[in-house]
């Protein structure tokens, strides 16, 4: 494990969205840096096919919602 260090904005940021997910501010930031970083090397993809995708090969069973 190594420390990164990030301006006082971000952290905060980070804090407030951390609360809202369930999520510790460390495993905030490690959310956003996986995401960000899945996001770079598949452009072409959309945030909702990226989760998708990591979703499907940890075997998660998603609900699907029908439409009317």
């Amino acid at each position: 494990m190594g420390i990164v260090k990030i301006g006082d904005d971000l952290h905060e940021e980070l804090r407030k969205s951390s609360s809202v997910m369930c999520r510790s501010i460390n495993a905030q930031a490690e959310f956003w840096i996986k995401v960000g970083m899945l996001a770079e090397a598949n452009p072409s993809l959309s945030f909702q096919q990226i989760m998708a995708q990591q979703l499907k090969s940890a075997d998660v069973q998603t609900p699907q919602i029908e439409t009317a």
